[in-house]
């Protein structure tokens, strides 16, 4: 659901959008620190907030870390 903000926000496409790896972070609503690999050896971290359910809003990307590799470890930004 958030693919196409980051591909906006990065002014390209990614052909592959696979999340590997999760991590949630109660707020108000809930963030989601996700590894994503986008292709070949590229993966980036995606921070993505998920509101309420009484506020109902869409899933946004809130932030987006890039040049991550496999092995780097997904931790809170």
């Amino acid at each position: 659901k958030v693919k196409s903000q980051l591909e906006e926000k990065e002014g390209k496409t990614f052909d592959v959008f696979t999340a590997v790896e999760f991590k949630t972070q109660v707020v108000a609503g809930t963030n989601y620190f996700i590894k994503v690999h986008v292709g070949n050896d590229e993966f980036m971290h995606l921070r993505v907030f998920k509101s309420l359910p009484q506020v109902n809003e869409p899933l946004s990307l809130h932030s987006y870390q890039s040049s991550k590799t496999k092995h780097d470890e997904l931790s809170f930004f």
